[in-house]
This record gives C-alpha cells, sequence and structure tokens, in this order.
C-alpha cells in the first residue's frame, strides 16, 4: 500500500468515527426528549394522602399508615409505610401532634380543677392538629413532700435511733 492510500484510509476511518460520535449524540438526545413524556405521565397522578399511624400493638411504638393517590395512568395507587407513635406524647391531642405546656394555673376553688395550656410544637407526617390546646385535672389537696426531703428525714431518723440505742 502507498503512503496515499493508506492516508486516505485514515481520513476514511477518522470520518467513520466522527460519523459514530455523532450518530451517538443524537441518539442519547432522542432519548432524553423521551424521558419527559413519561414525567407527564407521573404528573397526572394525584399528590400521597396518609392515613393516621396504627400502632402495631398497643397504643404507641413501631406501626403501619397506608397512602393512597389517583391518577389514571399511575402504576401504584396504593402503599403501606412503616411509622412510629412516640410513648410519651398525649394521646388525647393525636398521637401524631406534641406539644409545648405552660406551668399548671392556680386552682379554682368553685370547680377544684386547674387548668394549662399548650401550643403545637410538632406535628408527624403532615398530621391536623391544632394550634392549642387545654387540659384541666383536679387540684391537688395533700403536697408530697419532694423525695430529697423524704431520704433526709429518714437519715436524721435513723440518727436519732441510734443515739437512744
Amino acid at each position: 500500500m502507498s503512503k496515499m492510500q493508506l492516508q486516505h484510509h485514515r481520513l476514511l476511518a477518522i470520518g467513520l468515527l466522527a460519523l459514530f460520535l455523532v450518530l451517538a449524540v443524537v441518539g442519547t438526545e432522542a432519548v432524553k426528549k423521551e424521558k419527559p413524556e413519561k414525567k407527564v405521565k407521573k404528573a397526572d397522578c394525584g399528590e400521597w394522602q396518609w392515613s393516621v399511624c396504627v400502632a402495631t400493638s398497643g397504643d404507641c411504638g413501631l406501626g403501619t399508615r397506608e397512602g393512597t393517590r389517583t391518577g389514571k395512568e399511575c402504576k401504584q395507587t396504593m402503599k403501606t409505610q412503616k411509622c412510629k407513635i412516640p410513648c410519651n406524647w398525649k394521646k388525647q391531642f393525636g398521637a401524631e401532634c406534641k406539644y409545648q405546656f405552660q406551668a399548671w394555673g392556680e386552682c379554682d376553688p368553685e370547680t377544684g380543677v386547674k387548668v394549662r395550656s399548650g401550643s403545637l410544637k410538632r406535628a408527624l407526617h403532615d398530621a391536623e392538629c391544632q394550634n392549642t390546646v387545654s387540659i384541666s385535672k383536679p387540684c391537688g389537696k395533700v403536697n408530697k413532700p419532694k423525695p430529697e426531703e423524704s431520704r433526709k428525714k429518714k437519715k436524721e431518723g435513723r440518727r436519732a435511733e441510734k443515739m437512744l440505742d
């Protein structure tokens, strides 16, 4: 093969390689253009609507919630999700609502009840919670001594017994 033919073959190979790269890029662009059509179908699906968390056992701890959505082209319209209900939250205000409570108010002598209010601190999974809540309980008539004070009294009582012995 002559030098001229060898150069001609190299140019032809480079041309074919360039043509291949152009086709590859055009093919990739065509695939990219197809993807938004799939996204349009997903947009036809409604937003997920979640039920409240239901504990597996008892009224708190691990549980599940069910989600549903609408749409003609949706592949999945129902699904289940794991969730957790905190055990230290006040269940009477909704197991998914956490409130920050103020100190107890003064005892109402007429009703024998004291009241305190709480403001919403946190809601789990877009739960519908009241912004403020109030709770009441009967007034305590006997003030219990603090644990430290009762320990001190016990120690003093033991010391006095030892001295008498």
